[in-house]
């Protein structure tokens, strides 16, 4: 019962005229975002740190909310009419998606990714609702070792299962921790890695990190494979869905749901793999298995509904431990830390309002998305004939405008174009650029944690696992240590085997 009086608190701070206006910017400006490939809701909520520093946070949070709801079902519209999904967690819908445009359905097609949407959205908050505040309770009982040992958990996971390559995800940790132990060290007063220049001795701040490389280093990435001839867009027509398309799609909404919500509570779940088994799935319990592949409505409605609900769940972590799983998350966290706002499991004690105001908006939030993006699928569809040198052009003045806002000093505008350079270097050479920003994040966090877990052990480096919580989790990880080194030692040696009999 309080976790529900608390939400109805949440929707009495929610719904004020203000915060209303900031939750509809959020969701069109989300749906926006994902609908133009490219532009996603992480470096957008990243581009508007730096302005929103003179809202409230709650303001601030409730259209950040709207932002990552609403880029999750923007990027179903490029799926659907162009067959390129804005996100990556979008790629499966564009499969069946894309199929039912060309044969004339594509009003159904993006309908039942609204509803999908809207009903995965609604049930991955609930969810969220009563599984956060829960797991905060737990986690608050954890000592120092035993949280230490989970965002070690939450660095390793995103850093070994995202991108192509776990050598290339470990780089872009330990970049991540680089950057964040630039600055004078609070407790020993000594100088770390700051090169004789002064101006780096309060640290580098993390905006001027996520700005340059979530939208310096994409924009140049962009735009050195601009596409210059316009794409040819799928008429819409007006979204709606028959009887027969109804009975058709509210089963893979819930089974969606059902995958997308755990995986995106887990640090690295990401939404691309319940999506993609949200579609294998209907495709073998589907009526009507002949359709996959030209076009069936199962197959955009289950993994739509399992996108959504892994944005739901991602926020699990997010509040309840101060552990980010994805980039938006690892944005808002460090808009958080901006605002002078601790995460981790006493948030919800400690700032009660905003993280109840923050749960009630994402209600409101899904309800708007509904709302407003059914009748103006066709002004998203004309969105996409939008020049992309006019776009990004855009992007980077808005991102050296933001950076130069955070201390008003052109040094940071030097750090912006660095770390933009970096950021376009990563993409080219396939380092995934999540590890670098929690380590950004999750880096200082971690030096704390050790330091007080050291102290209270006497400097004893068996005082890292004091706890029968801590030892577990380090055991977790030794063993998916071991078992990804057996897997690709399996996986050489059936390489090695295919190259000789091939020879």
């Amino acid at each position: 019962m309080d976790n529900l009086n608390n939400l109805m608190d949440g929707f009495g701070a929610a719904i004020t005229p203000t915060n209303l206006l900031f939750a509809c910017v959020g969701v069109l400006l989300g749906t926006a975002v994902g609908v133009l490939p490219g532009i996603g809701p992480a470096m957008t909520v990243a581009l508007l740190l730096p302005i929103t520093y003179n809202v409230e946070p709650a303001s601030a949070f409730i259209m950040f909310a709207g932002i990552y709801y609403g880029g999750m079902y923007g990027g179903s519209t490029t799926s659907i009419l162009l067959n390129t999904p804005g996100e990556s967690s979008s790629v499966i819908t564009a499969i069946e998606g894309n199929k039912m445009a060309k044969a004339g359905r594509a009003a159904q097609a993006l309908a039942t990714a609204a509803f999908g949407s809207f009903i995965a959205g609604a049930i991955g908050t609930t969810l969220l609702t009563f599984f956060a505040p829960w797991i905060a309770v737990q986690a608050v009982k954890l000592g120092d070792p035993s949280y230490l040992a989970i965002m070690v958990l939450a660095l390793v996971a995103v850093t070994a299962v995202l991108g192509s390559s776990k050598l290339r995800g470990f780089i872009g940790l330990f970049l991540g921790l680089a950057i964040g132990i630039v600055g004078i060290d609070s407790l020993t007063g000594q100088s770390r890695m700051i090169f004789g220049i002064p101006l780096l001795g309060d640290g580098i701040d993390i905006v001027v990190v996520a700005v340059a490389i979530f939208a310096i280093g994409e924009a140049l990435w962009v735009a050195a494979f601009l596409r210059r001839r316009p794409q040819e867009i799928i008429p819409v027509g007006r979204p709606w869905m028959g009887k027969d398309d109804f009975k058709r799609s509210w089963k893979p909404w819930l089974r969606g749901t059902a995958f997308g919500f755990p995986f995106g509570a887990v640090p690295a779940g990401g939404a691309e793999l319940p999506t993609f088994l949200s579609y294998v799935t209907e495709r073998k319990l589907s009526k009507h298995p002949e359709e996959f592949g030209h076009g069936a409505i199962e197959g955009v409605a289950g993994p739509e509904a399992a996108n959504n609900a892994s944005a739901a769940g991602t926020l699990v972590p997010m509040l309840a431990l101060g552990l980010p799983t994805n980039a938006t998350a690892a944005i808002m966290l460090a808009a958080m830390m901006g605002y002078g706002i601790q995460p981790g499991p006493a948030l919800f004690e400690s700032e009660s309002t905003l993280v109840w105001t923050l749960i009630a908006s994402l209600f409101i939030g899904n309800f708007l998305l509904l709302v407003l993006n059914l009748p103006l699928a066709p002004l998203w569809a004309k969105l996409l004939q939008t020049p992309r040198p006019y776009l990004y052009a855009g992007i980077l003045f808005f991102a050296s405008l933001g950076a130069l806002a955070v201390n008003l000093q052109w040094f940071d505008l030097a750090l912006l174009l660095f770390f933009g350079l970096v950021g376009l270097g990563m993409r080219r050479f396939g380092v995934p650029v999540l590890p670098l920003i929690i380590g950004v994040i999750l880096g200082p966090r971690v030096e704390e944690e050790m330091r007080k877990t050291l102290l209270l052990s006497s400097g004893d480096w068996g005082g890292l696992v004091s706890e029968p919580t801590a030892i577990i989790v380090y055991a977790i990880i030794a063993l998916g240590a071991i078992g990804m080194a057996v897997a690709g030692a399996v996986r050489g040696r059936k390489d090695t085997t295919t190259t000789e009999v091939s020879a």
